[in-house]
């Protein structure tokens, strides 16, 4: 006889309270559906009802024992089929703070355009509406619990495309030094094209071009790391005061040059940290 893996009092335990994972699983399909919505909800039950599948198919020396283990195990796998049944493949991306982080991005290019046509009080106020839409989408989907993955990838997107738009045109404007745009740019284009690989290798199968840009179908998480928050939040205050500066006469220039040091000291710290962090990149359907 094999040794089983826990002791035969736990099989019995397990198996006598009516395992309730397995009770609740078994007996509320749509409530199944409801918990598992997100990733986040069903990994781990997933896992945990595996582990506990192999445990009840672990033969055990009880002969009195092994019927009650062997109707566990066939429970076990009834449940974790209909689990697997009823796990969403696509995610609800048409949420509030997705359309705000949407139309944050279609008014990057106008932003631009206002900048290049030095039109800078526009610019200016868009750019400070931009702003507040960036905190509130993300202040709604904590509160209203609307997280989504593809969120996670179009919000830090939404930024990036402002902020290439900004430093592309307040350099060409001479609002911006060329030696720091150019740093910026650098650094933003190398997360671009680490983002493409990490979307390909982290896809799950089939790889289709189709099913490539379906961002519904979630594979990887990108996590900001400390110092790149704090980079963003600097650039920002950059850009904004760049466009202050035309407009109300403000910063004078020592203070705008100050800033524009420590913003292109980050700017390469945190370019740095997504190469050496380990916890930046988090692939979602990666077997253990």
């Amino acid at each position: 006889m094999l040794r089983p893996s826990i002791s035969v009092a736990r099989h019995h335990t397990l198996i006598t309270a009516k395992n309730p994972l397995l009770m609740t699983l078994k007996n509320a399909p749509k409530a199944i559906h409801t918990r598992l919505s997100t990733i986040q909800g069903r990994v781990p039950l997933v896992k945990i009802l595996s582990y506990s599948l192999r445990q009840f198919s672990t033969p055990t020396d009880n002969k009195d024992e092994q019927p009650k283990l062997d109707k566990a195990a066939e429970d076990a796998k009834g449940v974790l089929g209909k689990l697997k049944t009823n796990i969403p493949t696509h995610e609800n991306i048409y949420t509030i703070p997705n359309i705000l982080t949407f139309a944050r991005l279609l008014a990057s290019p106008y932003v631009g355009y206002l900048i290049l046509n030095e039109k800078y009080p526009l610019a200016l106020g868009i750019f400070a509406v931009a702003g507040i839409t960036d905190m509130l989408d993300g202040w709604i989907a904590r509160r209203y619990n609307m997280k989504t993955f593809v969120g996670s990838i179009i919000d830090p997107l939404a930024d990036k495309t402002l902020m290439t738009i900004l430093t592309v045109t307040l350099a060409m404007q001479d609002l911006l030094p060329v030696p720091l745009a150019a740093i910026i740019l650098a650094r933003d284009g190398g997360l671009v094209l680490s983002s493409f690989y990490y979307r390909y290798i982290s896809l799950p199968p089939p790889k289709t071009f189709v099913r490539y840009w379906d961002f519904s179908i979630p594979s990887a998480e990108v996590r900001p790391t400390t110092i790149s928050k704090i980079n963003t939040a600097l650039q920002l205050l950059l850009m904004g005061a760049s466009l202050t500066s035309p407009v109300l006469g403000f910063p004078d220039t020592a203070l705008l040059t100050g800033l524009q040091w420590t913003v292109g000291v980050t700017t390469i710290w945190s370019g740095a940290s997504y190469v050496y962090s380990k916890d930046a990149v988090r692939i979602l359907n990666k077997k253990t």
